[in-house]
Formats: structure tokens, C-alpha cells, sequence
């Protein structure tokens, strides 16, 4: 299963997936370290859609050997997330502007999410973790 943790910069992607990770067993993918071994720092629209790409190949992956996968990326657009093609999302929606301007102006809100998180706090990870391991039962 592949899960999408997204948001705007800033928004906690990073901190909520960390802490969701070793609760669901599963492998983890961070945007930030994926374009660190690629050393592809191009934020283009053509950037973000490579970018999206990585993503979806190493989460294909784990997902083709059984395994839950958390991948946590901004995925800004519907073009980067249809791309990715999450089997959960869940969005960060808690701040109003991240800290890039061009990224808050591409910024699309998400149609569809599976977790809805408007704040941080010491139990989100808990709540989507039982959710998604029902799910997976």
C-alpha cells in the first residue's frame, strides 16, 4: 500500500511520517533525501514531475514486494499526485503558506485525501497508524 503524506513546506509531513513509520512497519520514503541521492534540486514543473516520478518508482517497488510504504513530499499539483497514484493520502493542511513563495503559488488543494489533519499533535500518527492497519486487514 502506498501512502502519501503531502503538504505544503513546512506544513509536518516529515514529523507526522517519522513517528507513523515504525508504527504501520513500514518503509519510508523522504522527498528531501530521495532529490539528496539524485542531487536534482530543480523545482520546475518539470523538476517536480521527475521528482514525482522517483517517488512513485521506489514506492511502486516496495509495494510490488508486499511492503507499506510512506512516501512525504509537498506533491503540489493533481498532475504530481495523479503521478504518484496514492493509495492513501493524507494532508498536512496546517499552516496557510509554506516558505516558498513559488511553491505556495502552484500550491493545489487535494480533491480527495483518506486523512485530513488541519493540526499538529501528539496523536495523529497514532490515529492514521490504527486506521490504516484496519485497512489493510
Amino acid at each position: 500500500m502506498k501512502i502519501l503524506v503531502m503538504g505544503l513546506p513546512g506544513s509536518g509531513k516529515t514529523y507526522l511520517a517519522e513517528r507513523l513509520v515504525p508504527l504501520i512497519k513500514a518503509a519510508w520514503y523522504n522527498a528531501d533525501k530521495v532529490r539528496h541521492m539524485a542531487n536534482d534540486w530543480d523545482f520546475s514543473d518539470e523538476g517536480r514531475h521527475r521528482q514525482s516520478n522517483r517517488m512513485r518508482t521506489f514506492a511502486d517497488f516496495e509495494k510490488s514486494h508486499g511492503r507499506l510504504v510512506v512516501c512525504d513530499f509537498v506533491c503540489p499539483t493533481e498532475a504530481t499526485r495523479e503521478n504518484f497514484d496514492a493509495d492513501i493520502v493524507v494532508w498536512m493542511d496546517t499552516i496557510e503558506e509554506g516558505r516558498y513563495e513559488d511553491t505556495n503559488k502552484l500550491f493545489q488543494s487535494p480533491k480527495k485525501v483518506d486523512f485530513y489533519i488541519t493540526e499538529w499533535n501528539e496523536h495523529n500518527h497514532d490515529d492514521v497508524a490504527k486506521m490504516i492497519l484496519q485497512w489493510e486487514k
